[in-house]
């Protein structure tokens, strides 16, 4: 069959159902392929970065793999942005870019080149587990076959590269593939040392008094999350999550203590995590931004640290162990039963309302901000929360949805642009409506995204926080000149594009935006002021650590 049918009957039986891209000249024929009346979707949106963001936002929430299709060059080098944080957070994205023909990649060079006609996959291969350009027909179906195996078994973004004059050309297909029945090897652990490690574990646990449950992200990516919390209703132990973790473990479940962020953890989680004699530090990863900006608190002899191909009790180190396998075996152990009591914490002051005269105002800050948006989920359970970076990636966190709704954001990567796009893919996949916790200045990026709301029926909810700038870098920049923004009118924008718009100065304002959102069918944007100055508890306290570590580094160079 023609290798451009054969690329879409392959995507089909891998479960594929939505393909976001934008056309290009030297991608037109792929596309054509892709449009034809099968059972893919094409997704157009206005910009390749936001093309790779809703991508992004489709995998994570679907857990399919996601699929971008753009065109050489100018496309491909416009995307590599949100590949490159979908390769730093895991997350399964193949993209698929068009290229020169074999005529014209023998001229001296070719509109949309930039150094030569392989430096676009080069330059992807840094982005990438793995990076192609397909030559060869007699072996095109068995590339492509590697390279999504190895993007689902390693759940980082691939790239496959097509020159325009290959589309339509026959290629055999090996039998494995015709008979391939659209499932992914996942890798498996070695039985010996996976016993090993579960009855180490198991004993850890059996000699503990007073354990604690860490849940990372990495229990989401290997499907491990029912398994954590069997576990955690097995030992009724606290349980805290970390940032780029935060809705592994159900927010409302009555083990749920809250956040942990290191040295910016709530008082009583902070105190809590240090004075455990085991911690289990199940899919964590030790970054940056899980840690705090700061070293681990935990001491490695009481903690048991797994991750998705290994684990480390205390000083012992088990490879070759899956997450997902150690999981499901650990929590069918014989262990105890703590029976604690457990009180969930966040970082949020809860003033008492104020109560005002008819027709004034009591100015609306990020801290009432955020208690007006945990209240409204409180009460409208069945909403996806999507994080932008910024001052509202650490706002967020002190978030609590009920059971069923999920929380998304770049806690890693943490680059502005991914929360709109994001937030739109992830309800092309899975239907459900989406609340996004934005900045101005991140909206200004890839905000205008949510123009393409209307056209396709999607309804999210974008509460913008308004404060005139690049708020969360006011605390460590002396130049307020390098972080003012144009003023937009953005209520008025969300009107012109199709959707409702609300300004919100107050917190009884807010509330009412939120309830009126809630009603209407269509996109949503609140724009909400608050004072420049101002910001969610966690940022100023993150942005000050990180700045004075900045200063101790220089002055130790």
């Amino acid at each position: 069959m023609a290798l451009g049918d054969f690329l879409v009957a392959y995507l089909e039986r891998a479960g594929v159902t939505h393909l976001f891209g934008l056309p290009g000249d030297l991608v037109l024929g792929l596309f054509h392929r892709f449009g034809a009346d099968r059972g893919l979707e094409i997704v157009t949106l206005s910009h390749e970065p936001g093309v790779g963001f809703a991508a992004d936002g489709y995998a994570r929430s679907t857990r399919k793999l996601g699929v971008v299709c753009v065109t050489y060059g100018a496309g491909g080098f416009n995307c590599m942005n949100p590949i490159a944080g979908a390769y730093a957070e895991q997350v399964p994205l193949l993209v698929i870019s068009g290229g020169p023909g074999e005529v014209e990649r023998k001229l001296s060079g070719i509109h949309h080149q930039a150094k030569d006609i392989a430096g676009q996959c080069r330059a992807f291969e840094e982005v990438t587990c793995a990076a192609r350009i397909l030559h060869h027909p007699e072996t095109a179906a068995a590339e492509i076959h590697e390279i999504v195996s190895t993007i689902m078994r390693e759940l980082r973004p691939g790239y496959l590269e097509i020159h325009r004059d290959l589309v339509g050309v026959e290629i055999p297909v090996p039998a494995e593939i015709v008979e391939w029945d659209g499932s992914f090897a996942r890798p498996r652990s070695d039985p010996r040392k996976l016993a090993e490690a579960i009855a180490d574990t198991a004993a850890r646990i059996r000699a503990a008094k007073r354990p604690v449950l860490m849940g990372g992200l990495e229990l989401y990516r290997e499907r491990a999350e029912s398994d954590f919390r069997r576990l955690a209703e097995k030992l009724r132990a606290a349980v805290v999550t970390t940032i780029d973790a935060k809705g592994v473990f159900p927010m409302d479940h009555p083990l749920h203590m809250g956040i942990y962020q290191g040295p910016f953890s709530p008082p009583a989680i902070g105190r809590r995590v240090r004075e455990a004699d085991l911690v289990l530090a199940l899919g964590t990863a030790l970054t940056d931004m899980n840690l705090g900006a700061a070293k681990p608190e935990v001491r490695r002899e009481r903690s048991i640290w797994a991750l998705a191909d290994r684990v480390n009790v205390s000083f012992h180190q088990y490879t070759e162990v899956t997450l997902q396998d150690f999981m499901a075996g650990v929590v069918e152990a014989k262990l105890p039963c703590f029976r604690e009591q457990v009180t969930y914490h966040d970082n949020l002051e809860r003033r008492t309302r104020r109560r005002t005269r008819k027709g004034s105002e009591t100015p609306l800050c990020v801290n009432d901000l955020l208690l007006e948006v945990n209240e409204f989920l409180w009460t409208h359970p069945r909403y996806d929360v999507f994080a932008e970076s910024g001052d509202m990636l650490f706002g967020g966190l002190e978030l609590r949805l009920r059971e069923g709704g999920l929380y998304f954001s770049q806690g890693y990567y943490a680059s502005m642009g991914f929360g709109v796009p994001a937030a739109l893919g992830a309800q092309i996949g899975t239907g459900v409506r989406p609340l996004v916790l934005c900045g101005d200045g991140a909206f200004q990026m890839t905000g205008p995204e949510i123009a393409q709301a209307a056209v396709r029926g999607l309804s999210p909810i974008v509460v913008l926080v308004n404060n005139a700038g690049w708020g969360i870098f006011r605390p460590v920049s002396p130049r307020e000149d390098l972080l003012r923004i144009p003023p937009w009118p953005y209520a008025e924008l969300a009107q012109a594009w199709g959707g409702v718009g609300f300004q919100a100065r107050t917190r009884e304002a807010l509330r009412e935006a939120l309830r009126a959102a809630h009603e209407i069918s269509g996109f949503v944007l609140i724009e909400s002021f608050v004072p420049p100055g101002d910001l969610s508890p966690i940022s100023q306290r993150y942005i000050r650590a990180s700045a004075r570590k900045a200063k101790t580094s220089a002055r130790r160079g």
